[in-house]
This record gives structure tokens, C-alpha cells and sequence, in this order.
């Protein structure tokens, strides 16, 4: 119970990686608001788990202040925010589009950033010493040769995390993040495919391959976050300023 009377709104959480940290802050003891752009999803998921279901799309500002107006209507506040909303996709540089550009940043970068900021304004005017963990990922660590955008949004991540931290801290919010490796899921088979598409394999081998490349020997899961994402909430971490840390069985190093 590390985070029993600790209040959570996680992001792009009716399902993956979102879901399985709001059943784990839920193990721990905390309340939890999950929110989703898809309202039957996150509705079904709020009613499984037992959290408070939020509908947000984090490229609408109107609907982020919404969103996050009800997670402290509903909970008395807001100790805790993870930001996992993300999308994906890939393509050579020569065939990147406009429309996925905008869309990317827009989530990935935009939504961290203005559904950051309106939490830390709740924390801040309630005095709330609040925990907020970026979701970033391995591919900010590097550039990926079919991965140019989505690897630009990840990196945004990493340098938001960094100066939003240093600034938040005097507010006594900690702000953080967890770049995660190849996670096995859903949204890999998504990624899969793409894959394919561009490098002309079959089905399911881009995936063996990835998993195979892994130093720990297999892809990660979403569990396999959860621990460094309750970590990063509790008290334990309160002089952990604007880090990244890599969750991805040894594929990177830093």
C-alpha cells in the first residue's frame, strides 16, 4: 500500500501499458482516474478496474481542462499524473507525411506538455507536492532509420521531462520519466505490421526479431513498467528530479 491516500490521473489508459499501471496504483492503495479518447473503452475499463473514468482528448485544450477539472471533482485532487497518451507511426523520410507529422507531436509532445500543465497548475494551487511521470520512450534515445517522427516526439519527451522538472521542482512537484523498450502487446502487433509493410517480411518476424535482439531475452510487458512507475510516485523518490529512466531489458544504456 505505497500509495494508499494518493490520488492518480493516467492517461491513454483504457488499455496496454495505461491500464496495467492504473490496476497497479490501484493494488497499491491509491484512487485513480484513468482517461481516454475512446469512451466506451475507458468507461468498460474504469468499471473492471475500479477507477474513475475520464474522456479526454489530449490534442483539445477545452477538453483537457475538462478532463482534469473532473479527476479533481471526483478525487478532492491530483497527487499523481502519468502521461501515456502516445500514438505511433513509421515511414522513410522520403514518405513522411504532413498529417502524421502533425498528428505525432500533437499528441505525443502536445498532450504531455498542456495536460502537464494543467495538472501542475491543480498541484500548485492546492500546495500538493505531486509526482508526474512523462511516458517517453527508448526511441528518444536514438533515431530509427523507418521511425523518424515518432523517434523526434520521444526525444521532445525526454527534454520536456528535463525542463519541466527543473522548473516544477520549486513548486515541489517532481517530474520524471520512464522510457520504456519494446513492449510486447497490442500495440506491437500495430507496429508489426508496419514493419512489414516498409521491409517486405512476413507477419510476426519483425516482432521474433526485436524480441530476439533484447539483452534480457525477450520482449518487455506492460508489468514490467509498473514497478518503476510506482516507484517514481512515492516518497522514495522525492530528490529524483528530471530523469529518464530506461526500462528495457538492456538495450540501452545511459
Amino acid at each position: 500500500m505505497r500509495l494508499a491516500g494518493k490520488t492518480a490521473l493516467i492517461t491513454g489508459a483504457a488499455r496496454g501499458i495505461g491500464r496495467a499501471f492504473a490496476e497497479s496504483y490501484i493494488a497499491e492503495g491509491a484512487t485513480v482516474a484513468i482517461a481516454d479518447i475512446n469512451a466506451e473503452a475507458v468507461g468498460a475499463t474504469a468499471a473492471q478496474i475500479g477507477a474513475h473514468p475520464i474522456v479526454m482528448d489530449v490534442t483539445d485544450q477545452a477538453s483537457i481542462d475538462a478532463g482534469v477539472a473532473e479527476a479533481v471533482a471526483a478525487m478532492g485532487g491530483i497527487d499523481i499524473l502519468i502521461n501515456n497518451a502516445a500514438l505511433f507511426d513509421l515511414a522513410p523520410i522520403t514518405e513522411i507525411t504532413r498529417q502524421s507529422y502533425d498528428t505525432l507531436f500533437a499528441i505525443n509532445v502536445g498532450g504531455t506538455l498542456f495536460v502537464m500543465q494543467a495538472v501542475a497548475r491543480q498541484m500548485i494551487n492546492t500546495g500538493r507536492r505531486g509526482k508526474i511521470i512523462n511516458m517517453a520512450s527508448q526511441a528518444g534515445r536514438r533515431g530509427e532509420a523507418l521511425v523518424g517522427v515518432y523517434c523526434a516526439t520521444k526525444a521532445a519527451v525526454i527534454s520536456l521531462t528535463q525542463s519541466a522538472g527543473l522548473n516544477l521542482i520549486a513548486h515541489g512537484i517532481n517530474v520524471n520519466a520512464i522510457a520504456p523498450g519494446v513492449v510486447d502487446g497490442e500495440h506491437w502487433d500495430g507496429v508489426d505490421a508496419k514493419f512489414a509493410a516498409y521491409e517486405g517480411k512476413p507477419r510476426g518476424q519483425k516482432k521474433a526479431e526485436v524480441g530476439a535482439n533484447v539483452p534480457f531475452g525477450r520482449m518487455g510487458t506492460a508489468a514490467d513498467l509498473t514497478g518503476m512507475a510506482i516507484f517514481l510516485a512515492t516518497s522514495e523518490a522525492d530528490y529524483i528530479v528530471a530523469q529518464t529512466y530506461n526500462v528495457d531489458g538492456g538495450n540501452w544504456m545511459s
